[in-house]
Formats: C-alpha cells, sequence, structure tokens
C-alpha cells in the first residue's frame, strides 16, 4: 500500500534521556498499531482484483525508464544470476495493492544502527521482516572510514535496507506475478529504447565512469568490442549489471573489479581509436606450371 519510512534515535546520556526515549517510541509503536490497523480494515473492504492488479502491473512494466532499472543481472560461475530490482519490487507492490512495506530505524548506538526492513500483505495478514544491523562505515578503494554525519548516516541505513525491503516484498508477492513482471520489461527492453544508440552508448558509459569509476575502455574490454560497435543487446547487458551494482546485490562487487581490471587485459586492438596490427607481407605464391598438352592423335579425317 505504501512505503513506511522512520527512525529512532536512541542512546542519550543526559539524565531522563532513557525515559524520553522509552515514552517516544512507545508513542511511535502505538501510532504505528494503530495506522496498520486502519490499513487491515480498508484492506478487507477494498479486496485487491487480481485481474486488474496483474494488468496494472504489465502496464508498468510496458515504460522503458522502469524496464531499464528494472532487472539485474551479471556472470558468476559461467552463468548469469538475474532477478527483480529493487525499483520493480515497489513498482509491483504497489500495483498488486494492499501491501505495506518499508524500514525503520529502531535504534542508534555508537557506529550503528539496528534496522528493521518489512512487507506486510495486508488481505492475507502474511508478513515478512528482516532485522539487522548497519555499521556507520563507507566502504572505498582507498579504505573505510567512519560515517558521523547524519545525513551519511541515515543514506547508508537506507541503501542497506532497501535490499532487505525487496526481498521481503518477493517473498509476500506471489512469485508468478513477478516472473510476469520480468518478462514484460524483458520484452519492453528488446523493443528499445527511442533514443538513438549513439546517444545510449554515451549515457552508460557515462553511468560507469561516474558511479564506479569504470572507464569506457574497461567496458569494450569486458563487452570484446569497440563502444561505438555496441549493439542493444549489449547496452542492456551493461544496463542489468549496473542495476545489480546500484543495488547492492551479493557478488556484484566481483564483477565491478572484473570491469575495473578488464581495461588493463585487453588487447591493444580493442583500445579506443587503436588499429589492428597489419597483418605481415606474404610472398606471393608461385603459378602454377601449366600441364603440357597432350599430342592428339592423328585420325584418317584429318589428312
Amino acid at each position: 500500500m505504501s512505503e513506511n519510512i522512520f527512525s529512532m534515535t536512541t542512546g542519550s546520556s543526559r539524565e531522563g534521556g532513557l525515559a524520553q526515549v522509552n515514552a517516544a517510541t512507545a508513542m511511535a509503536t502505538t501510532r504505528q498499531a494503530q495506522e496498520v490497523q486502519a490499513a487491515m480494515v480498508v484492506a478487507k473492504q477494498f479486496p485487491r482484483n487480481e485481474e486488474l492488479a496483474m494488468g496494472r502491473i504489465l502496464n508498468a512494466c510496458k515504460r522503458p525508464t522502469l524496464a531499464e532499472k528494472a532487472i539485474y543481472s551479471f556472470p558468476r560461475g559461467g552463468t548469469d544470476v538475474t532477478g527483480p530490482s529493487i525499483d520493480l519490487a515497489k513498482a509491483v507492490a504497489q500495483a498488486w495493492g494492499n501491501v505495506d512495506f518499508g524500514f525503520w530505524e529502531a535504534a542508534r548506538r555508537k557506529g550503528e544502527s539496528d534496522v528493521t526492513a518489512y512487507a506486510w500483505d495486508l488481505e492475507t495478514n502474511t508478513r515478512e521482516s528482516i532485522t539487522f544491523t548497519v555499521q556507520h562505515i563507507r566502504e572505498t578503494r582507498n579504505g573505510n572510514y567512519a560515517l558521523t554525519d547524519p545525513r551519511d548516516i541515515y543514506e547508508a541505513v537506507a541503501n542497506q535496507a532497501a535490499r532487505r525491503m525487496r526481498a521481503c516484498i518477493l517473498s509476500v508477492i506471489p512469485g508468478d506475478v513477478v516472473d510476469a513482471a520480468q518478462r514484460a520489461c524483458e520484452q519492453t527492453l528488446r523493443k528499445g529504447s527511442k533514443k538513438p544508440i549513439e546517444q545510449r552508448r554515451a549515457e552508460m558509459a557515462e553511468k560507469f565512469d561516474g558511479g564506479y569509476g569504470v572507464t569506457v575502455d574497461a567496458l569494450e574490454g569486458f563487452i570484446g568490442k569497440r563502444i561505438d560497435a555496441f549493439t542493444e543487446a549489449d547496452i542492456v547487458r551493461l544496463g542489468k549489471i549496473y542495476r545489480a551494482l546500484e543495488d547492492g546485490v551479493a557478488g556484484s562487487e566481483e564483477v565491478l573489479e572484473k570491469l575495473r581490471n578488464a581495461g588493463q587485459t585487453a588487447k591493444p586492438a580493442a583500445k579506443r581509436g587503436a588499429k589492428p596490427a597489419p597483418a605481415p607481407e606474404q610472398e606471393p605464391a608461385p603459378a602454377p606450371e601449366e600441364p603440357e598438352e597432350d599430342e592428339e592423335e592423328l585420325s584418317l579425317d584429318d589428312l
């Protein structure tokens, strides 16, 4: 139905701080319980029409802007790991109807937060929740550093909570509904975008370079061809890998490392602007000797 996100900060060392926190927690819990009860009553009064809900989902998947970020994919062990992204999970839940999902930060201590992500089908009373701890640390290529700014802490919490929230949503939505949404998005991607392919190549290269430091040379080495030869299928493949990196799917870090190393291991001929080495000149093959013509036998008619 909607996405609930709220935060409760604890850990005050002042006198009376614990009592204030407990009171705030109790008020927030009571308010949320009242909201959920009201939502369940409405869900019973207005149950979903599954046929109409399925139609809304498939129509949503026809939008190229959703289809481009609906599926993640990355290679692992000789196969492609594929699944619905956070964006697709949220879109399906919203169109399916009567589904409440979100996350909240239940407690914050020095250097970490306790967070709960959940999804709740208010009609069937099916609920899935995941509780986990988020360290206030940001990992970079140059090492890790602690987060102290409240905005940075919230972004770290929201980033990790979104992954668990997707898992919760996929637990309460029927699997065949999610599969149909994925197929519809794949069909939309196969039809292609209205943007010129040259523009899509440039935008994809800009995303990888600006977001993850993956250069054009690395993309060319990974795909195995120059960027001006990238096909629609190549762009779709890179888009799914980019979505896996954005969603923080387990194992995508290995793919990112492969992408970064691809530019270093690519053959010089695959580099942008590089010309293939000329083939060594070969001496012309000697002309085949013409076979000697056999003398024809004379006949009486030739005399």
